[in-house]
């Protein structure tokens, strides 16, 4: 019986030469696992960037559309009749009403430009209170910061009105652009990119045309206070479709 329990202990086990060879294989699968991780990470770390700056780029366009869409003709003050509204090829400020969950009621500067970091250029949308008598938007302070997009890539703006003639600025204008072209281009290549797109700014008469003596006025085809985003409806389906060449 003692001799039988001594047998079996000493087959039991792994001998040392046996132990030898799983780490050797262990260490082979393990080289070959990481050979194969170091040719499809990059690959994947790459991919996955693409899809969160396509969908950053995304949230980018729909903020600056939504902005502009609702752009208001409001002048600066009494003396001016010309509506706050500065536009230039890379930034663009204007007056709409304020939104968000910790804003006041009624209507707020908001500017949307390109500047500068460590990284290269920046898009950042900036909002102010409105405050009638303000002259130049320069004279506001702007806050809240939110960064919209980043390089490599850059936006640019051009504007048009009722002649469908796209300029690089619009200021001191007696109306507000009909649209705004938004072109986004990459920086490595200056390829204006498929998101691009027109915004159609949707308000037509300035606020003096609220009054019922005024509105007949305003209303007439050809005046001069009457913004012609009706003319421009069509222009993202036929000379630019939703998207910028």
């Amino acid at each position: 019986m003692t001799q039988y329990r001594r047998r079996r202990v000493r087959n039991s086990g792994f001998t040392l030469i046996e132990a030898l060879v799983a780490m050797v294989l262990m260490g082979m699968i393990l080289s070959a696992l990481a050979t194969v991780t170091a040719q499809w990470l990059p690959s994947w770390n790459r991919g996955f960037a693409r899809v969160q700056q396509s969908e950053l780029m995304g949230v980018a366009v729909e903020r600056i559309v939504a902005d502009l869409a609702v752009a208001e003709f409001v002048p600066p003050n009494r003396k001016t009749k010309h509506p706050l509204f500065e536009g230039s090829e890379l930034s663009v400020t204007f007056v709409r009403t304020a939104i968000g969950p910790n804003t006041r009621s009624g209507l707020e500067v908001v500017r949307i430009g390109e500047t500068a970091d460590r990284q290269g250029p920046v898009v950042v949308r900036s909002r102010a209170p409105f405050a009638p008598g303000t002259n130049s938007p320069d004279q506001l302070y702007f806050a809240d910061p939110v960064v919209l997009l980043r390089a490599p890539y850059r936006i640019s703006f051009s504007y048009a009105g009722r002649d469908r003639a796209w300029r690089a600025t619009w200021r001191d204008a007696a109306q507000l652009p009909s649209a705004v072209r938004l072109a986004i281009r990459d920086l490595s290549t200056e390829r204006v990119l498929a998101v691009s797109t027109v915004i159609k700014i949707h308000a037509e008469l300035p606020a003096a045309c609220a009054g019922e003596t005024s509105a007949a006025v305003c209303e007439e085809p050809g005046s001069a206070d009457a913004v012609g985003v009706n003319q421009a409806a069509g222009w993202a389906d036929a000379d630019h479709p939703g998207r910028t060449p």
